[in-house]
């Protein structure tokens, strides 16, 4: 891939930026400063960038009408209200265990939501993260026992998902039932990022079936084929 130049879209530095969202209704931008307990809201592409202070770590959302948005959190899945920023408490996923939040996340083409949680502190990583599933109130575990979660994205017609553990750094892929999101099969490597520079990161799938990956600790992007190359 060629060098291409990259622009800031804000001037707001995060702590730990994730789960950039574009809501192409209102051409607004959503992201969050995971850490830093921050949901942040920019009119793409020139307008202001507004910082909404978070009672809890938040990584990513979903809009859900105009007047409410499903955010993912460290105490599971919350509703907020647009206009006054309240949440509230949809569903509990690890609100039990103080020593987790949540991570990388992706909206599949059928509508469930595929969310990962990891450990917040680097000792407490091993084995405590996982993925899970959810879709008309009901949540399933998927894939226990990941450290990191990230690069979670799917083909143009939900028939793969992508996701990886950072940690272990191979891209992984899976045949996912296009009308649930679930997945159909076994997990198998797509591509093994071990010995390079930095490792996977957040991830997203084109159009064309590319997967686009920020690739943490190299600051660049990779672009991958749906075969690995």
């Amino acid at each position: 891939m060629s060098n291409e130049s990259a622009r800031p879209i804000s001037d707001v530095v995060c702590q730990l930026g994730e789960g950039p969202t574009y809501d192409p209704a209102t051409g607004t931008l959503y992201w969050f400063d995971i850490v830093g307990r921050k949901m942040l809201e920019k009119q793409m592409p020139d307008g202001a960038t507004l910082v909404h202070e978070l009672p809890v770590m938040a990584s990513a959302l979903l809009m859900v009408d105009g007047e409410r948005q499903l955010l993912v959190t460290e105490r599971g899945l919350e509703l907020r209200d647009k206009h006054t920023g309240r949440l509230t408490l949809h569903k509990e996923v690890e609100a039990d265990n103080p020593t987790t939040r949540s991570n990388d996340s992706r909206v599949h083409p059928s509508g469930a939501l595929w969310f990962g949680t990891m450990a917040t502190m680097q000792k407490d990583r091993k084995g405590q993260g996982a993925i899970y599933w959810y879709k008309s109130g009901e949540v399933r575990l998927l894939y226990p026992q990941i450290e990191i979660p990230n690069s979670i994205c799917f083909s143009p017609d939900g028939s793969i998902a992508y996701f990886t553990d950072t940690v272990k750094n191979v891209l992984m892929r899976v045949a996912c039932d296009p009308a649930t999101g679930l997945p159909v099969g076994e997990p198998s490597a797509l591509y093994d990022s071990r010995g390079e520079e930095g490792g996977l990161d957040g991830s997203v799938c084109d159009a064309d079936g590319l997967i686009w990956n920020a690739r943490w600790g190299s600051s660049r992007v990779d672009v991958y084929s749906a075969d690995g190359k």
